[in-house]
């Protein structure tokens, strides 16, 4: 464990399992010390039951939601258990579009111990990682050499030692390592565990469905643009004053039309 770099997680490239993954979009999860259930249950998901292998996972998405309905993001969760540094840890893998395992998910289920999550959204993409200690966010990225959390370098000796630079080239890029491979790596590195294509494919899932998070409640509006010749506008707005404006739009367009003076002139003598 000890020694694992991005060149040890080599395999994702010539991987079905992971270009799917890469593909549609997908996260990620290890936690410590918590059971596949109670995993489940922290991210509200309704159970479904388990199943054999990832394929199969992945057909009881399909038949659950309808990977054409781009408004719908609930997702199907499956859980494992797996050893690793410390103990048992669960495993959670979500084809969910890179959408990612929620904020106040991983503080809850941190909590007296440690998750490690990384995801991607497919296509584009973005690529996010976070390791998450005693409810908090210690580190998290997209890239590298822009690091937030708590304790935002406190991995930099092992970001360098899977591969990773921490400051950018010239060029804006700075990465010259399989930057997916390299969060693998740093993941082991921090969980103790493993992941290979074996692992994903063959496990035991036990599912949820976890639903889309309710839209937040908004207040303000901020309309920021600049024209062709660089002239920008930036202004607040608060709630009230939008739905107030709305609601004369919509009076004015129910009025009733008046049209003055005649309708139609009269005949020519």
């Amino acid at each position: 464990m000890t020694s694992v770099t991005a060149a040890d997680y080599a395999w994702i490239r010539s991987s079905p399992v992971f270009r799917h993954a890469m593909d549609t979009g997908y996260t990620l999860t290890a936690v410590r010390g918590v059971a596949p259930e109670e995993v489940l249950r922290i991210m509200n998901a309704e159970p479904q039951g388990t199943c054999e292998g990832l394929e199969e996972l992945i057909e009881e998405q399909d038949e659950l939601i309808d990977p054409m309905d781009y408004r719908n993001e609930s997702f199907l969760a499956g859980a494992f258990t797996v050893p690793g540094a410390g103990g048992d840890w669960t495993l959670v893998m979500q084809f969910d579009s890179g959408t990612g395992m929620q904020p106040r998910f991983l503080k809850a289920l941190s909590a007296g111990g440690c998750a490690v999550v990384h995801s991607s959204n497919g296509g584009k993409p973005m690529d996010f990682f976070h390791w998450y200690a005693d409810g908090e966010c210690r580190t998290g990225f997209e890239s590298p050499w822009s690091r937030e959390g708590s304790s935002p370098d406190e991995l930099n000796p092992l970001l360098l030692e899977v591969g990773f630079e921490l400051t950018q080239d010239e060029d804006g890029t700075g990465v010259h390592v399989d930057a997916k491979a390299a969060v693998l790596a740093l993941a082991e590195r921090l969980t103790g565990v493993r992941v290979t294509e074996e692992l994903l494919r063959d496990a035991e899932y036990r599912l949820g469905l976890v639903p889309e998070e309710p839209a937040e409640e908004w207040t303000t509006v901020v309309v920021d643009i600049t024209d062709a010749r660089g002239e920008r506008f930036h202004r607040e707005f608060a709630r009230e004053d939008v739905e107030a404006a709305m609601e004369r739009a919509r009076a004015q367009a129910e009025a009733p039309m008046v049209i003055p003076g005649t309708l139609f002139p009269p005949p020519a003598p």
